[in-house]
């Protein structure tokens, strides 16, 4: 069982707080011939697929190798430009491995800010009243699960659908944020959680309950 990250957003809807615990590597490596069947465009410092797909490479994947050898923005390991070795005819058959890019810090932010008016929407569509909003997503390779507490913050965890002790792990996380966040007097509410023994018991929780399902900590 794998819980892949967690995050805490404040009352106001901005992200304070997240944490990558594992990251899927979605992976994808083929032998190719030209010309390639797909358009590749340098993007926000890398490689990605911009149009058309095919065999598991979609757009938004970003090309990680060529011919085993590492790209690192839009050159490869060995010095030579990307563009200039797939624009190369001889060099072909070609081997490339493409992978789904991790989210940038911008790109969580915003996500999270996406999430906050989804949550109010869910409440105010709801036939019961005084809705909780959202509490839980579930799609066929994920889940993620919300916890709000009366003060608006919300605390949620993304992890595999047969991950178990989510909800506990939500209010766990809560308490860990009243003692290591709330109680530090250098901390403001609203802003971004930096704190070391935080952190540190947010990850022997998120271990244990990968490991039994249920929290002790």
């Amino acid at each position: 069982m794998v819980i892949y990250s967690v995050y805490i957003v404040s009352k106001s809807g901005g992200l304070i707080f997240n944490h990558d615990h594992n990251s899927p590597k979605i992976e994808v490596e083929q032998a190719f011939s030209y010309p390639l069947n797909f358009t590749l465009a340098y993007e926000k410092q890398r490689v990605v697929v911009t149009f058309g797909q095919r065999d598991g490479i979609v757009v938004g994947h970003c090309l990680v190798a060529i011919n085993g050898v590492p790209v690192t923005g839009k050159q490869l390991d060995d010095g030579r430009d990307v563009f200039e070795v797939l624009g190369n005819s001889e060099n072909y058959p070609i081997n490339l491995k493409f992978a789904r890019p991790k989210m940038t810090t911008n790109e969580k932010i915003f996500l999270a800010s996406m999430f906050y008016p989804l949550f109010a929407m869910a409440a105010q569509l709801s036939p019961e009243p005084k809705s909780s909003g959202i509490e839980m997503l579930e799609a066929d390779t994920f889940k993620l699960h919300c916890y709000q507490t009366l003060t608006g913050v919300k605390f949620m965890v993304v992890a595999e659908p047969s991950q178990a002790g989510l909800d506990s792990l939500l209010k766990k996380m809560y308490e860990l944020y009243a003692d290591y966040a709330l109680k530090n007097p250098f901390y403001s509410l609203d802003m971004p959680i930096r704190c070391e023994l935080f952190d540190t018991n947010l990850q022997v929780l998120i271990e244990q309950i990968e490991r039994t399902g249920i929290t002790n900590v």
